[in-house]
């Protein structure tokens, strides 16, 4: 049975850094591509960044670019979610999925965490 499981969470003031992680157990992550989404209170989830299987490709939500960082680390075979510049808007419920499934380009997302809170507040 597939499980990933995040961590890393909690409160940060404005500007401040945390990084998430995603860990894995009942599959090897280096087989998925690995997205990262967040869903804030009273608005749907949104993708915020993914990585391709073969680490050739990341994508980015625009709100995010070049605040968040997502990368991988095989032999631990974890993900992570490095966020810098946390702002207010960045507070929300965080979840880590993983998927083999490529659809017209797209990944059908098989597995889920079960989420991490991130509160950004002074």
């Amino acid at each position: 049975q597939v499980q990933l499981v995040e961590s890393g969470g909690g409160l940060v003031q404005p500007g401040g850094s945390l990084r998430l992680s995603c860990a894995a157990s009942g599959t090897r992550l280096d087989y998925h591509a690995i997205g990262w989404f967040r869903q804030a209170p009273g608005k749907e989830r949104e993708g915020v960044a993914c990585i391709s299987k073969s680490n050739t490709s990341t994508d980015y939500a625009e709100s995010v670019r070049g605040r968040f960082t997502i990368s991988r680390d095989n032999a631990k075979n974890s993900v992570y979610l490095q966020m810098n510049s946390l702002r207010p808007e960045d507070t929300a419920i965080y979840y880590c999925a993983a998927t083999k499934i490529i659809s017209q380009g797209q990944p059908v997302w098989q597995y889920w965490g079960q989420g991490i809170q991130v509160t950004v507040s002074s």
